[in-house]
């Protein structure tokens, strides 16, 4: 079986382009910049993250001449995946029922979304 390779964190900056790229698909840096809504916001710039999530592995290029139209590799829910086990082996001692009782405790859950997420708790500790 294969070894799945352990994502990067992401900065700030990155992940704020990295949801553009994820909602776009298929974009040029242009594209980025137009959606972030800063028009004053210099090309070079976006284009360095861009070329930092390529190189982290989250993004890919195809190029046509000089232009390059960017990609996901990793989906947002891989990365998300990613974030919540890292969260919950830093903070909760890699227990996820230590999670819910924390987001019971400093969330206001409503009955029916603590049954639910036990609900989904129990059937994910069945498939492994």
């Amino acid at each position: 079986m294969a070894q799945k390779k352990s994502l990067a964190t992401l900065t700030k900056a990155e992940e704020e382009v990295m949801q553009i790229i994820w909602e776009l698909q298929r974009c040029l840096v242009r594209d980025v910049i137009e959606k972030l809504g800063d028009p004053d916001m210099p090309h070079s710039t976006i284009s360095s993250v861009v070329r930092i999530l390529e190189r982290k592995g989250f993004v890919d290029h195809k190029a046509y001449g000089k232009t390059y139209e960017y990609f996901p590799i990793v989906t947002k829910e891989e990365y998300a995946n990613h974030g919540v086990k890292s969260l919950v082996e830093k903070y909760f001692g890699g227990s996820p029922k230590k999670l819910v009782s924390f987001l019971v405790k400093n969330e206001d859950m409503d009955l029916k979304e603590l049954n639910d997420l036990m609900k989904k708790l129990d059937n994910n500790s069945k498939k492994k």
